[in-house]
């Protein structure tokens, strides 16, 4: 479990090292990942690993020291903090939310245009009673979940680690329960898997950029004296359950398939299916002009044909795909999951028989 100690943001936000802030993260307990010099996202994956795509959890860096698959590689081995940061001192510092411990509420000021009132808050009929002139944020929409059930306002908890970002935004850092779910991340413009408008939640699946860092577009710089997260509020956790953010730890059952294929065959699938799983997580070197979509897309298709032809199980595939979508695009959960269903289905009408299959 994370151990949350009491050392603070060291030094001042404007003079602490990424090597430095990346030590103190560790020290709490917060796996750390390098991110991108200057960028809020991942850095790429080694040479290597470019060379020879595969999958996070097969990846051999860590032994080497090196950082692959974004925030898969996040650790709190001093270690690897030190072959890191001390060979490339300007690599800026993720943590990983979901081993961390940690739920953060993201939260936009982008210019977007205002949903519907009954998109605002998913779940949550707003009367037309209610009078929403000049909401335009997230700030408005946390604001106005907070009012409705009689609870403080989380931008402006006291008690807690809050960071504003360099374009207005600001993270609400809380732990979560010890004893309670896991939480899923989502983005703020989900339909249904969303807390509120232009909230996004940093949790399991997802990574935080910490307080210090700095980028291109300024320094992300707490607010306030809290320099470690509270726990988590119970309100919170009820919307959280609410909306459909607990991971289920127990994988849903699902039928078999109507023919059961022999081992080689699906070795054979999966050994199909890999390639286009790495080109999408090869994705995360970049955060954009890597044609995403259209490989997420290649991959699913083929996924979707593989399961119609008995080689893949549904679940199997959703599991692949996601987690290579999440490695490479984290923040972009919803656009993910339509990708994958959408091209599933589209691939399972037609099947994919591979040869020597009984």
């Amino acid at each position: 479990m994370p151990r949350y100690g009491e050392t603070s943001v060291p030094g001042s936000t404007g003079t602490a090292s990424p090597y430095d802030v990346a030590r103190w993260c560790a020290a709490n307990g917060w796996p750390v990942h390098p991110l991108a010099p200057g960028r809020k996202t991942p850095a790429a994956n080694c040479q290597t690993c470019r060379d020879e795509p595969h999958r996070p959890q097969d990846c051999s860096c860590r032994s080497a020291d090196r950082w692959c698959h974004g925030f898969h590689a996040a650790t709190t081995n001093l270690a690897l903090l030190d072959a890191w940061w001390g060979r490339h001192p300007t690599l800026g510092v993720g943590v990983s939310c979901g081993p961390a411990g940690l739920v953060v509420l993201d939260i936009d000021a982008h210019c977007a245009e205002v949903p519907d009132r009954n998109r605002l808050l998913p779940g949550i009929p707003i009367h037309e009673s209610i009078n929403l002139a000049g909401l335009a944020s997230g700030f408005d929409t946390l604001a106005l979940l907070a009012a409705l059930r009689g609870q403080q306002n989380p931008a402006d908890d006291v008690s807690t680690l809050r960071v504003r970002t360099p374009s207005g935004g600001l993270h609400i850092w809380y732990r979560a329960p010890e004893k309670g779910p896991n939480y899923r991340s989502s983005v703020g413009s989900s339909p249904k898997v969303a807390l509120a408008w232009q909230v996004d939640v940093r949790a399991t699946g997802g990574y935080i950029v910490t307080p210090a860092t700095r980028t291109a577009a300024g320094t992300y710089s707490p607010v306030g004296s809290a320099r470690l997260p509270a726990p988590l509020p119970d309100w919170l956790a009820v919307e959280l359950q609410r909306t459909g953010h607990p991971v289920n730890d127990q994988p849903a059952q699902v039928p078999a398939p109507r023919h059961t294929p022999a081992r080689p065959a699906r070795q054979r699938a999966h050994r199909l299916l890999e390639p286009l799983l790495a080109q999408v997580e090869a994705c995360a070197a970049a955060a954009e002009g890597t044609a995403f979509t259209e490989k997420l897309n290649r991959a699913a298709y083929t996924a979707g044909g593989l399961i119609a032809s008995g080689h893949l199980t549904d679940s199997q595939a959703r599991a692949l795909l996601t987690a290579a979508a999440a490695t490479a695009r984290p923040h972009r959960s919803r656009h993910s999951l339509a990708v994958i269903t959408s091209a599933l289905s589209a691939g399972a009408s037609r099947p994919l028989h591979l040869k020597g299959r009984p």
